[in-house]
């Protein structure tokens, strides 16, 4: 799967990836028919703890995640690393975690610790020395070399689009396959980054945030491999879940103004099918004679 997922990113065909934080929209995600999903860890901090994004979750929640999210889909992960989790050391143990978990692509931002959602105001960064050396650390991390290795700066906010670009230029130097400039603030800087960063890259709308939506279209044109929606399926679920709770707490019905998900496309989503096919293959005895079967084998009868 990494070494098809590496081959249409380099293809020069942008990727349209939305994101998921649990597993159920990573299901919804492939059933759509994208090529990829991205394990947003805002998402994850937003849901599974009720946070925002300001560096609260570990490693090991996330790896957690995507051990889940791997089991439930085919499509290629993209994983949010944050910061690493530390420094250079801590960079090559995460890569080494999230690739054994089932990450296609791992992405690492040059923020310090605690890093902030890319769109927050009052981010800061590491000297780029720092994150150069982390980006080395992951590239030597991966026991595939085709687990692409995606380098982010958030230095736009707080040093002006040049650094953000010198930064970019840097990362890839030290083997990123992937940089990601995020948060420009206009076409004009989206154009300059497509301009003076080469190879593969990422732009990341954020609805509500910094940097504005373009037509898939012109995004192809200005050569961005992956063009991330790494939040949208989790705004129409809070906007979705509250209309339909405002209603119900006033005692309306639904209608079909407050569309609902079928019991039938519910189950689809989960595959019912499928564990109920393989529960037809495998359930041969009921759990009673299972247990007494299990019973005789241990005491000899």
């Amino acid at each position: 799967m990494r070494d098809r997922f590496r081959r249409e990113v380099e293809s020069g065909r942008t990727l349209v990836v939305p994101g998921a934080a649990n597993a159920l929209t990573a299901r919804l995600i492939e059933e759509a028919g994208f090529p990829a999903t991205y394990v947003t860890g805002a998402g994850v901090a937003n849901t599974f703890l009720g946070v925002p994004d300001i560096g609260l979750l570990s490693l090991t929640e996330i790896a957690t995640h995507v051990t889940a999210i791997r089991s439930a889909v085919e499509t290629p992960l993209i994983v949010d690393a944050d910061t690493g989790f530390g420094n250079a050391i801590n960079t090559w143990h995460t890569v080494r975690t999230l690739e054994r978990a089932g990450a296609a692509a791992i992405q690492l931002e040059d923020q310090t610790f605690p890093k902030r959602c890319g769109h927050f105001s009052g981010k800061s960064t590491v000297a780029a020395e720092e994150m150069v050396d982390k980006v080395r650390a992951a590239v030597e991390a991966r026991t595939d070399p085709d687990l692409l290795i995606i380098a982010r700066t958030d230095a736009r906010a707080g040093q002006g689009l040049e650094e953000a670009c010198r930064r970019a230029r840097l990362y890839r130097e030290a083997g990123a396959d992937v940089t990601f400039v995020e948060a420009p603030q206009s076409t004009s800087e989206i154009e300059i980054i497509s301009s003076e960063v080469p190879g593969p890259k990422v732009l990341n709308i954020v609805q509500g945030g910094k940097t504005p939506a373009l037509p898939l279209e012109r995004v192809q044109e200005l050569g961005f491999s992956i063009l991330l929606y790494a939040n949208l399926p989790l705004l129409a679920s809070i906007y979705a879940v509250r209309n339909v709770l405002g209603s119900l707490k006033v005692g309306d019905e639904l209608t079909a103004a407050q569309p609902i998900a079928t019991w039938s496309e519910r189950q689809k989503t989960v595959r019912s099918n499928f564990f109920d096919d393989m529960s037809g293959r495998y359930e041969t005895a009921t759990p009673t004679e299972a247990a007494m079967s299990r019973d005789e084998v241990v005491l000899g009868n």
